[in-house]
């Protein structure tokens, strides 16, 4: 069963960012839109390449009122060393979610349960908490950041403008569609 158009399920873990730990919970979704970016686990491989990717990106999803989530199926505490330890990690001034639990990675249905460790999953939410776009990827891909950028604005236009569609690749400013009887087998 998809989640898109699901609403987040309640949660509470502890994160790292900047410096400090500090709760988390559901409603910490809510309120702006939210890029939640779940990675099988810290002190790996391709890991620290998308998070440092994400970095690169967090300051343009800001502005766009957004706010990044990493979440990991390790402890707050570990999130903490490897901030400490890792240049490319130590650049990250996102939230570090942990997750030893696997109450949120279960709640995202990206969850390995024989492996004990959260999926690579960008899901993108709404102000309201609802999901509007998931991207899964094996654990040997590494996923951009960059794609978040569009995604999020498509996001924000059609939540703006109720009755329109974003076409593929289209671009802030561009033109969007009214889906309608008129349009079919136009296209």
């Amino acid at each position: 069963m998809s989640l898109i158009g699901k609403k987040v399920e309640p949660f509470t873990a502890q994160a790292f960012q900047n410096g400090e730990f500090f709760e988390v919970t559901e409603n910490d979704l809510k309120g702006h839109w939210s890029v939640i970016c779940f990675y099988p686990s810290d002190f790996s491989f391709v890991c620290p390449t998308e998070l440092e990717d994400l970095q690169s990106q967090y300051a343009e999803l800001q502005k766009l009122g957004v706010e990044v989530f990493s979440v990991s199926t390790d402890t707050h505490f570990v999130h903490k060393a490897w901030h400490d330890e890792s240049p490319e990690i130590g650049k990250i001034q996102y939230t570090m979610v942990g997750d030893p639990s696997h109450v949120i990675s279960r709640n995202f249905d990206v969850l390995d349960e024989e492996a004990g460790l959260a999926q690579r999953g960008t899901f993108i939410l709404s102000p309201e908490g609802i999901v509007q776009s998931i991207e899964i990827s094996a654990d040997s891909i590494g996923r951009d950041a960059s794609v978040l950028i569009n995604k999020v604005k498509a996001g924000q236009y059609i939540a703006a403008h109720p009755g329109q569609v974003c076409p593929a690749k289209w671009q802030e400013g561009e033109e969007t569609l009214t889906p309608s009887l008129d349009l079919v087998g136009k296209l």
